[in-house]
């Protein structure tokens, strides 16, 4: 069980819509106030450093830019804090948007510091990032899969193989790569990767040689179980079994007393999270050309754009989007969904938007003690092998 948390800007003025278009690439930054931004990133390390304290297996923080979404431009910056401040649990950094750095030794050697600070705790999540960061960050999404490969393959044989060597690329070149300090787990951190659904991803997280944990976020349930299913067919062409370790299901999650106060509670905050944080300014802006194949594009259009316009949340409970409700419900829900995906990992958003601090962290306490540990209890190996047949 990992807590995740999106570290998003919750000071939007009530009339932000009528007068901008998306909280990304072009909102105005003096709708940020620096003096509440000092508060809002204590609070929200706060809530990761609590959430270990209730027994959650990992913390997680992820990487976005230029927007009011998500406040961790360098989410390395976030574990560093972490590292230092936990002791248990795992600090999963879901993820670094590889195809927008120009220096992968430096990240790899950010992560190898991070794995010794941490006691070898960091968990490695690589992604694309998705198509408004390309604006944000003046690179060419054409070339996002090759930059992705490409700077992956170079972290990786700077974290296993000794050094100094010289690397040819078409997007890098270096003389000498010859890392100090090497990681300290071995042979290296994890690596996992979340996706919002692309085929290409899929397959490629899914291949022998990587077998790498697949996250799927933010989906109507009929895609993710569509994803986990395609994460199998790909195993099973390549030869493997895969475990349900190799699988994660990523989701907006609120706990109450009952399912009426949770619903009552969380209203307001995870409609506001849909209709206005994942707005984007435009198509082309969310979906870039060259970003990802047209099939994928298609399926992303049709299977999660087009569920996510106008929500309410009685249309995201539906679709399987969020996860709300009494202990009872959401302990069911997951239960039930896990015995036909067969994911072995659950991060479980917590934290959505606008909402206090008090409800959050209620909803965190209600989660550990009473939705854990029945799920801890169940043997996932059985509910997986039923999701395969």
């Amino acid at each position: 069980f990992v807590w995740f948390n999106l570290q998003p800007w919750p000071y939007l003025p009530e009339d932000f819509r009528e007068k901008h278009r998306s909280v990304w690439v072009d909102i105005p930054n003096t709708l940020y106030d620096p003096e509440k931004g000092h508060e809002v990133y204590n609070t929200y390390l706060d809530q990761l450093e609590f959430a270990e304290s209730l027994g959650y297996d990992g913390i997680g923080c992820n990487e976005h830019h230029q927007n009011a979404y998500g406040l961790m431009p360098s989410p390395n910056i976030i574990a560093a804090a972490l590292a230092r401040s936990t002791k248990r649990a795992k600090i999963c950094v879901l993820g670094r948007a590889l195809p927008l750095i120009n220096n992968p030794i430096m990240l790899a050697e950010e992560f190898a510091m991070l794995d010794h600070l941490s006691g070898g705790r960091i968990v490695a999540g690589f992604v694309r990032g998705i198509g408004t960061e390309y604006f944000s960050n003046a690179s060419n999404p054409t070339f996002s899969h090759e930059r992705l490969y490409e700077a992956h393959d170079l972290i990786l044989r700077a974290w296993t193989q000794t050094g100094p060597f010289s690397y040819r690329g078409k997007h890098y070149q270096f003389d000498y790569v010859n890392l100090w300090p090497r990681p300290l787990q071995a042979p290296h951190p994890p690596v996992w990767i979340p996706s919002q659904g692309s085929m290409e991803t899929v397959v490629w997280a899914a291949a022998k040689q990587r077998r790498y944990t697949y996250l799927q976020t933010f989906s109507p349930y009929p895609q993710a179980l569509s994803a986990f299913r395609a994460y199998r067919e790909v195993a099973a062409k390549e030869g493997y079994e895969p475990q349900p370790s190799q699988m994660g299901w990523a989701v907006p999650t609120y706990v109450a007393d009952t399912d009426a106060e949770a619903k009552r509670d969380l209203a307001v905050h995870i409609e506001d999270f849909f209709n206005r944080l994942i707005r984007f300014p435009s198509l082309e802006m969310r979906m870039p050309p060259g970003y990802s194949s047209i099939r994928s594009t298609k399926q992303l259009m049709a299977a999660k754009f087009r569920a996510r316009e106008n929500a309410t949340i009685d249309k995201l409970m539906e679709q399987g989007i969020i996860l709300c409700g009494s202990p009872k419900t959401v302990r069911d829900r997951i239960l039930r969904n896990q015995g036909e995906m067969g994911f072995g990992h659950l991060l479980a958003m917590l934290q959505i938007g606008t909402q206090p601090a008090a409800q959050t962290e209620r909803s965190m306490r209600l989660f550990a003690s009473e939705v854990m540990p029945a799920l801890k209890a169940h043997d996932d190996t059985i509910a997986y092998r039923a999701a395969a047949e």
